[in-house]
C-alpha cells in the first residue's frame, strides 16, 4: 500500500481508470472534462508569480548584465540548433514513411464548416514578425500576469531583476521578501499537485470518450510516424547531447517522471512546468539559468512541436495527392522555422501553428487540416512531453555550457543517491534558501 502513496503511480492509476471510463462510458468520459480543465487552471493561477520570483532571484543574484546575456544568447543559439534538427526530422521521416500515402482523400470530401472555423482562428491569431516582437512588450505590468502572458512576464522579470542587483542594499530586502514569496507559491504547487492523479483522469476519460479508440485506427500510420519519431528524437538527440554533458538520460528521465505522467495526462507542458524548475535546482543547475532558459524554452525550444509540423504538412500533401518539390518542402522547414517560435506549450497550440503555417504558403489544401482534428489529442500528449523534457535538457546543456551547473551534484541527484532529492518542490526550495544566500555574490 505504501506504493499508493508515491504521486507517480497515482498519476499511473489516475490515466489508466481514465482510458477504461472512455472506453467503458464514452459519455461519462466526455463529461470528466472540468476535472483536466480545473487542473490546469490551478496551475496557471500561480504560473506567472512562480515564473516571475524565481527568474527576479536568479538574475537578480547573478547580477552581471554580461552574464545574463550571455545566458540568454547562449539559450537562444541552443534553442534554434535542436529545433532545426527537429523539424528536419519530422521532414526526413514525412518522406520516407509517407503516413499519408494511399488516402486518396477529395478535397470535396472535407466539411466546409471545419475548414471554415479553422481558418477563422488561423487569421484572428495571425501575427507578424513584428507583432510578435512587440507582443512580449506588455500593455501594463499588471496586464501581463492576468493575461498569463509567459513572454511578457519574462520580459518583466528580466528587466526587474537586472534593476534589483543594482540598488545595492535597498535591493536585499526586496529580494530576501521575493524569495520568500516564491516559496509560499511553491507549497501552493504542491497542494496542487495532490490533485493532480485527478486532473490526468479527468483529461484522459475526455480524450478517450470523444475521440475513441477507433479514431488511432484510422490515421494510425501517422500516430505511429510521430509517436515513433518522438521518441526516436529523445534517444538520439537528447542522449546525444546527455553525453556531451556527461549526464545519463536515463536517470534524468527517471528524475523526472511523476512530471513527465503528469504532462502526458494532460497533454500539455504547462502544469509541469514549477516542479521541472524546482527540480532542476535542486540537482545543481543555478537559479538564475534555470530562471532563463525554462521558460523562455515554452516558446522557442518546442522539439516536438517542431517535429510534428513538417511531417503534418507532408502528411496532407500525401493524402491529396500532391507532389511536392524540394524547393517546396525546404519552403516549409524555413517557413515552420519561423511559426514555431512563440507556441505555446499547451493544447492545440501545435494544430493551430500547423494551421498557420500551411495558410501561409499557399502550397497545400488548408482543407487538409480537418484530417489531423480528431487525432490531434493523442498527438499532443507526445509533443507536450517531448517539448518539456526538452526544455529540462536545455537548461542542463546551457548551466554546462556557462559552468553553471554542479555535474557531480546533478548527476548524483538524479541517480537517487542524494539524501537531498525529494518530490516535494517546497521542501527543495526551503533546503536551499541558506545555500542561495551564500551564492549570492559568488553567481
Amino acid at each position: 500500500m505504501k506504493y499508493l502513496k508515491s504521486l507517480y503511480i497515482q498519476v499511473i492509476l489516475g490515466i489508466v481508470f481514465g482510458i477504461t471510463l472512455g472506453i467503458v462510458y464514452p459519455d461519462v468520459g466526455t463529461q470528466m472534462k472540468p476535472l483536466g480543465d480545473a487542473f490546469i487552471k490551478l496551475i496557471k493561477m500561480v504560473l506567472a508569480p512562480v515564473i516571475f520570483c524565481t527568474v527576479v532571484s536568479g538574475i537578480a543574484k547573478m547580477g552581471d548584465i554580461k552574464k545574463i546575456g550571455r545566458v540568454g544568447f547562449k539559450a537562444l543559439i541552443y534553442f534554434e540548433i535542436m529545433t532545426t534538427i527537429a523539424l528536419a526530422a519530422g521532414l526526413f521521416v514525412g518522406m520516407v514513411f509517407q503516413p499519408g500515402a494511399g488516402m486518396h482523400i477529395d478535397p470535396a470530401s472535407i466539411s466546409a464548416a471545419e475548414v471554415a472555423d479553422l481558418t477563422s482562428k488561423v487569421a484572428k491569431g495571425a501575427q507578424t514578425t513584428t507583432q510578435f516582437l512587440m507582443g512580449i512588450i506588455p500593455h501594463t505590468v499588471v496586464d501581463a500576469f492576468a493575461k498569463g502572458d509567459m513572454l511578457q512576464v519574462l520580459f518583466f522579470a528580466c528587466i526587474f531583476g537586472f534593476a534589483l542587483s543594482h540598488v545595492g542594499e535597498k535591493g536585499k530586502e526586496v529580494l530576501r521578501l521575493i524569495d520568500k514569496v516564491g516559496h509560499v507559491l511553491f507549497v501552493i504547487i504542491g497542494y496542487v499537485m495532490r490533485v493532480a492523479p485527478i486532473g490526468a483522469f479527468g483529461a484522459m476519460s475526455f480524450t478517450i470518450g470523444k475521440y475513441g479508440i477507433a479514431s488511432l485506427s484510422q490515421l494510425g500510420m501517422m500516430i505511429a510516424c510521430v509517436y515513433g519519431l518522438c521518441a526516436l528524437y529523445i534517444l538520439v538527440a537528447f542522449g546525444a547531447v546527455a553525453k556531451i554533458c556527461k549526464f545519463n538520460l536515463f536517470h534524468f528521465l527517471w528524475y523526472i517522471k511523476e512530471e513527465i505522467l503528469i504532462v502526458l495526462g494532460g497533454a500539455s507542458s504547462e502544469p509541469a512546468m514549477p516542479r521541472l524548475m524546482s527540480k532542476l535546482e535542486n540537482a545543481g543547475v543555478a537559479k538564475g539559468v534555470v530562471g532563463l532558459v525554462v521558460p523562455t524554452g515554452y516558446s522557442f525550444n518546442l522539439d516536438g512541436t517542431c517535429l510534428y509540423l513538417c511531417m503534418g504538412a507532408l502528411f496532407i500533401a500525401q493524402a491529396f495527392d500532391i507532389e511536392l518539390t524540394w524547393s517546396q518542402r525546404m519552403t516549409i522547414l524555413l517557413v515552420s522555422l519561423l511559426t514555431s517560435k512563440g507556441a505555446a506549450g499547451v493544447v492545440g497550440s501545435a494544430f493551430m501553428t500547423l494551421t498557420a503555417t500551411i495558410a501561409s504558403m499557399d502550397i497545400l489544401p488548408i482543407a487538409g487540416m480537418a484530417l489531423l482534428l480528431g487525432i490531434d489529442r493523442f498527438l499532443a500528449e507526445v509533443r507536450s512531453v517531448t517539448n518539456f523534457i526538452g526544455n529540462g535538457i536545455a537548461a542542463v546543456a546551457v548551466g554546462k555550457w556557462e559552468d553553471a551547473v554542479d555535474m557531480d551534484q546533478f548527476n548524483r541527484v538524479i541517480a537517487g543517491g542524494d539524501p537531498m532529492e525529494s518530490d516535494s518542490p517546497e521542501e527543495v526550495l526551503i533546503h536551499h534558501e541558506e545555500e542561495e544566500e551564500e551564492k549570492a555574490g559568488a553567481y
